[in-house]
């Protein structure tokens, strides 16, 4: 970890979502940060806590999510937001997603989860959700932390940042 003089920057992000499309935003600004040597602490909770599993499988829903747009055949297909009810829809969108990530050459969350752990980003996973949920420590990476509200509010209330997404 970064040492902690009075001139180092630190950035907090509370990760509350746990798909696909939700995953990229703690873990871009988070490793994009530590490359600028500011010291990051992640605190997931509720559903973002399962960002932190051995077992990823994230999916992408379109439910709720207006805005989702598909480029396919030049144009840019909307996701309505009727599609979910139909049985197969979010594992469609999920793989057309998987491969336009891939297609496009953008680092997968594994990836950018590991690159997060070699850069010492701090990760803590919530003790009340793994406890709510009856997730054990067993079932997340190494390198984690344990702790909850205090333990972020601690390292939040030294940052220059703190986000919540």
């Amino acid at each position: 970890m970064l040492d902690a003089g009075d001139n180092t920057k630190k950035m907090t992000i509370i990760v509350t979502k746990g798909t696909l499309d939700w995953a990229y935003p703690p873990f871009i600004l988070g490793t994009t940060a530590a490359a600028m040597d500011v010291e990051v602490t992640m605190f997931f909770t509720f559903y973002g806590l399962s960002l932190l599993k051995k077992d990823l499988d994230l999916k992408v829903s379109t439910l709720g999510n207006p805005a989702m747009q598909m480029p396919m055949g030049g144009m840019h297909m909307s996701m309505p937001n009727i599609l979910p009810i139909i049985p197969g829809v979010d594992r469609m969108t999920t793989t057309m997603m998987k491969n336009l990530i891939k297609k496009k050459g953008v680092a997968s969350i594994e990836d950018l989860r590991e690159a997060a752990v070699e850069m010492d980003v701090k990760m803590i996973g919530c003790q009340m959700t793994m406890d709510l949920f009856e997730i054990g420590k067993e079932d997340m990476i190494d390198g984690i932390e344990i702790g909850g509200a205090a333990t972020w509010m601690e390292e939040a209330s030294k940052s220059d940042i703190n986000l919540y997404i």
